[in-house]
């Protein structure tokens, strides 16, 4: 003891009072007992008292031989104590003692002769229950053995989160021998690893006493510097006997693979969820620009940072084309899609742009083989074979392009072009399982582009002959002032057989046609031109119109499969009259000044090619300034509206004051015409002039 009464700690100074015990020598119970030289005992502890089961009063002064060890082993005990008396060497054994209740129990005994002041010698001895001994070395051996042999990393961190102990394993784990974990924190030995994370969740542990239960955590370790692995770690606070808390012990697991499996079954189900929402997103038109839009917007940023669609020039214009080896690949760009990288994007072909690409350019080399072409790793002297020009090649260095990716757009055997795919702030490098969406996306794109370009080739041709056949009229005409609209059909459908005709006729005469043959696209648009060919024709004998309605009824009924309707009207202006035959059109409007706008009051009539019926010639007055406006039910036909309120809509916007003609048809095409309707228009307005 020191002199102030305080325990003094092995080799330091004082310990504070406050400083608790550990609490192993109240697990082992050890009794303390002080013998004189006789053998008699002096001093007698609790413990003692508790393991004996003599009270202090009752040991003291007794021989320890009498009432501390059993008879048969007194002799043996006697001189043993001598032994230690004499020679001063520590002895140790376990002896059956008979307790004070008559029991017998085996202890553990530790003699040692001790030496006062007054060179007085005494004999302690230091005994525990042999059971209670053998348990806690059972304890012991087991957990050292069971942390030794663990495949699972185990440390003990102290209250200062530094190493006090660490197994084999964490010794593997980290790549780190265990003495060079001693006293260091796990920033120093691991510092690669999420640090932050690891210490802020064992300061709670300390804290609150709650563990934390399988963490993971992400990074590298001098074990294995060069690849990045997962641990699930859980943290314990340990605790003494008394509650003093000593430090928390880690258990860690290497769980690489599983976070590896994750990571790509998660990339799996991302590949399946954008190859579903490419097949929803691409191709919903059959608008060529729009469908190669849709696959580039599809790609970025899922796959790329830069997408862009290009089509062979020669596919674009219907040509079939196979490259030679020394062929330079001609084309054009229909769409460019960008994630943050402006550089890459001015580096691009802008769509529409027809640009020649070198045979040693790899997006030649890919439709040339038909066969994707992938740079994981893009150096500075790959990106001219990526670039048109050396300025782009400039471009794609400053944007940072490091991976780059072209797929064939492939459809009924015939390469149309490529997908060309780039990656500037997405740090990976594309990889097998990238080429292997890549190749789906543009499977399924490339079969809406080819499906486009040809839908495009044959409304273009349609088109075409639509608008070869319908007639270019002079603004004013036989008494006249005429303006006129066609308007094909939105892009989701082929053009129709809508037409109209201005006709000069003798005597100053006009004849006033518009007409739509039923069905789309090139058989429509025919049998629309022989129609109006004979219309023509017919309007040249100066017939009566339902007399030229039942001619054309018998043309019709002769084509293959056609049925149209027709108002036929002829404008005479010396009798300011109009006489109008009607087969199953709808009726003109007639716009009269202070009147409102009506609809002309007809026999309806059918269509032609139906037959049987006879038509039938309403006249009508048409004063200077009276206007008439013919349309064909593509202008006023919804799928939502009744043709009833549609019409009345007709008529509310040709009221108010006259205004010129060319305003009124784009008016009312502005206005009416939707941009999803699957019809054509034909639109002609005609005003009255006043005699010259």
């Amino acid at each position: 003891m020191s002199a102030g009464g305080s325990p003094m700690a092995e080799g330091d100074g004082p310990v504070p009072a406050s400083a608790r015990p550990s609490g192993l020598l109240d697990v082992l119970r050890v009794a303390s007992v002080v013998l004189d030289s006789e053998g008699r005992i002096v001093l007698w502890s609790p413990q003692a008292e508790e393991l004996f089961g003599y009270s202090a009063q009752d040991a003291l002064g007794e021989y320890a031989a009498r009432i501390m060890v059993h008879e048969q082993h007194v002799d043996l005990v006697v001189k043993l104590f001598a032994d230690v008396m004499g020679t001063g060497q520590s002895w140790a054994g376990a002896f059956p003692v008979r307790r004070k209740d008559g029991t017998t129990r085996l202890v553990e005994f530790r003699n040692m002769r001790l030496l006062d002041d007054q060179g007085e010698v005494y004999a302690l001895g230091l005994c525990a229950d042999q059971s209670t001994v053998h348990r806690l070395e059972r304890d012991v051996a087991l957990s050292t053995r069971m942390i030794a042999q663990s495949p699972i990393g185990l440390a003990v961190l102290d209250t200062e989160l530094r190493y006090v102990s660490v197994n084999p394993a964490l010794e593997e784990l980290n790549g780190v021998p265990a003495e060079e974990h001693l006293g260091r924190t796990v920033r120093e030995v691991v510092p690669r690893m999420d640090v932050d994370a690891l210490e802020t969740a064992a300061r709670r542990v300390l804290e609150t006493g709650q563990p934390v239960v399988d963490q993971s955590t992400i990074g590298r370790t001098p074990a294995d510097p060069h690849q990045e692995h997962a641990w699930s770690i859980s943290l314990y606070r340990l605790e003494n006997a008394f509650g003093t808390v000593l430090g928390v012990a880690v258990s860690i697991v290497d769980v690489t693979e599983q976070y590896r499996a994750g990571i790509e079954a998660e990339a799996a189900r991302r590949r399946l969820a954008m190859i579903a929402d490419a097949s929803g997103r691409i191709g919903t038109t059959l608008d060529l620009d729009r469908t190669a839009r849709e696959l580039a917007d599809v790609a970025v940023p899922e796959l790329a940072d830069v997408a862009a669609v290009d089509l062979l020039d020669a596919v674009v214009q219907g040509r079939s084309t196979r490259l030679g080896p020394a062929e330079a690949a001609v084309i054009r760009a229909l769409a460019v899609q960008g994630y943050d990288s402006a550089e890459a994007l001015e580096a691009a072909d802008p769509p529409g742009q027809v640009a020649r690409y070198a045979p040693d350019r790899l997006v030649t080399e890919c439709v040339r083989s038909a066969s994707a072409v992938m740079l994981p790793e893009v150096a500075d002297e790959d990106l001219p074979r990526i670039a048109r020009s050396a300025e782009a090649a400039e471009l794609l260095g400053r944007a940072g392009v490091h991976s780059y990716l072209a797929v064939p757009l492939i459809a009924r055997g015939e390469v149309l072009g490529a997908l060309d795919l780039k990656r500037t702030r997405n740090p990976l490098p594309f990889t097998e399982d990238d080429l292997l969406l890549a190749r789906e996306l543009a499977a399924r794109a490339a079969v809406q582009i080819d499906n486009a370009r040809w839908y495009q080739s044959a409304r273009e041709t349609a088109l075409t002959l639509q608008r070869s056949l319908l007639p270019s009229h002079p603004p004013v005409t036989g008494g006249l002032e005429v303006a006129s609209r066609y308007q094909p059909a939105g892009a989701t459908s082929e053009v129709g057989g809508d037409w109209f005709d201005v006709i000069g006729l003798d005597g100053g005469k006009t004849a006033l046609v518009v007409g739509d043959v039923m069905g789309s696209g090139i058989p429509a648009a025919a049998a629309m031109g022989r129609l109006r060919t004979a219309t023509n024709t017919l309007a040249s004998l100066d017939l009566d119109p339902a007399v030229l309605l039942e001619h054309l009824d018998k043309i019709t009924a002769g084509l293959e499969q056609a049925i149209a309707t027709c108002v036929y009207a002829v404008h005479d202006p010396r009798l300011r009259q109009c006489r109008v035959a009607n087969a199953g059109h709808l009726p003109p409007v007639r716009l009269r000044a202070g009147r409102p706008p009506e609809l002309l009051d007809l026999p309806t009539g059918v269509p032609l090619g139906v037959g049987g019926v006879a038509f039938s010639t309403t006249t009508v007055d048409l004063e200077p300034g009276d206007r008439l406006v013919f349309y064909t039910d593509g202008l006023v036909e919804t799928r939502r509206d009744s043709l009833d309120d549609r019409l009345d809509t007709l008529l509310s916007l040709l009221e108010g004051p006259d205004r010129p003609l060319e305003e009124v048809c784009d008016l009312l095409l502005r206005t009416l015409h939707e941009p999803d309707n699957f019809d054509d228009v034909a639109l002609l307005i005609a005003r009255a002039t006043a005699p010259d």
